[in-house]
């Protein structure tokens, strides 16, 4: 007798942040939780964004398309409000099916504002990501 896996609530999701340490943990959370099948992982909003934009131009199957992208707000480049904007402009076909979930080690209010006034943004989160987190989602 096998013990099958339960079904992951999502089949894909996304992680941004500059931290490879940060997406590490979350990483292992996610896959604890059984939140999703795949998890891409990008240190940089510059390479996520072109990342996305190759399935904005390939038309690739849908189920490969992240459901939900985790996005610090501080990195260097491109800061994750500068990556919403432009992921919006480059990507609009696929920008609307995609949830933005801003997770953060900011604790100041005004990026909180900020954040829940971007198109597509979901939701606001506090690092480090919790079980309590993911069940919210």
């Amino acid at each position: 007798m096998s013990l099958k896996k339960p079904e992951a609530r999502y089949n894909t999701v996304m992680l941004i942040d500059d931290s490879e340490i940060d997406n590490f943990i979350n990483q292992k959370m996610i896959e604890g939780c059984n939140f999703a099948e795949k998890i891409y992982v990008h240190t940089s909003s510059k390479s996520a964004l072109e990342f996305l934009a190759n399935f904005e131009r390939a038309h690739l199957p849908e189920e490969l398309i992240p459901q939900i992208i985790f996005l610090d707000i501080n990195m260097p480049i491109m800061d994750g409000f500068q990556f919403a904007e432009e992921f919006g402009k480059s990507c609009p076909k696929i920008y609307d099916k995609i949830k933005i979930v801003f997770l953060t080690s900011s604790l100041n209010p005004v990026d909180q504002k900020r954040a829940m006034n971007v198109r597509g943004v979901y939701s606001f989160l506090n690092k480090p990501l919790g079980k309590d987190h993911l069940d919210k989602l």
